[in-house]
């Protein structure tokens, strides 16, 4: 079986208003509830954990009383920083939890088919994260501003989430990572610390994160396109 966890603690700032933009709302419903739905339809996730920050704990639990069919959560305190956030929720994994799931509960439009293909690559490799192929060109460039090289961009993806994993791999590579004082950008950046590899799972570019206000007019009109 599956747990996911659901990082939602940031401060939103790049949003404005002050409110969690997980609890802002897309064609009228909460983004939080949105995401938590479509990892409910999910046959293999039996558990939902959800990471806020402390003064939002009352008010998300309550919230989730009352939307019906979701499947066991639990609500806990994030941290000061996302991965922080993620370890305070890995002390509530189930034991029957076989595969770790990592999902922005900022991204609202992910489908039961991407959830259900990284849960497949994470059960057959460890490791398995969404991702789209990169439309841009990349530079890399040095500490003075100027262009070293550009890597092929057939090479290159966008991640997203969710990312999956063995429960044992995981959790070695959060041990490690706060034994060793080091803050990875992801969850893969810290399982990629202990050798392991990593499967990409191909996603759609639809599967947004919301940070800003514009954000919520384009998942709408995604949501719109899906419903014609």
């Amino acid at each position: 079986m599956a747990t996911a966890v659901f990082p939602a603690a940031g401060s939103s700032t790049r949003m404005g208003g002050g409110l969690n933009k997980n609890l802002l709302e897309i064609m009228g419903e909460p983004i939080l509830i949105r995401t938590l739905k479509t990892f409910s339809r999910v046959e293999r996730i039996n558990f939902l954990i959800v990471v806020v920050a402390a003064h939002e704990v009352e008010m998300v639990e309550e919230l989730l009383r009352g939307t019906e069919g979701l499947k066991p959560w639990r609500v806990t305190i994030g941290g000061s920083e996302r991965q922080f956030s993620i370890a305070n929720g890995l002390k509530l994994l189930p034991n029957d939890a076989e595969i770790i799931l990592v999902h922005d509960a900022a991204r609202p439009l992910v489908t039961v088919k991407t959830i259900d293909e990284v849960i497949d690559a994470a059960e057959k490799f460890g490791g398995a994260i969404a991702a789209v192929p990169a439309k841009d060109t990349i530079k890399i460039v040095d500490a003075q501003g100027f262009v070293k090289y550009t890597p092929p961009r057939r090479e290159l993806v966008t991640v997203q989430t969710p990312q999956g994993f063995k429960r044992e791999i995981l959790l070695q590579a959060y041990e490690k990572a706060a034994a060793e004082n080091f803050l990875g950008t992801d969850d893969a950046s810290l399982v990629e610390r202990l050798g392991e590899k990593i499967k990409i799972v191909m996603s759609g570019y639809d599967n947004i994160k919301i940070t800003t206000p514009e954000d919520i007019s384009v998942a709408e009109t995604f949501l719109r396109s899906k419903n014609k």
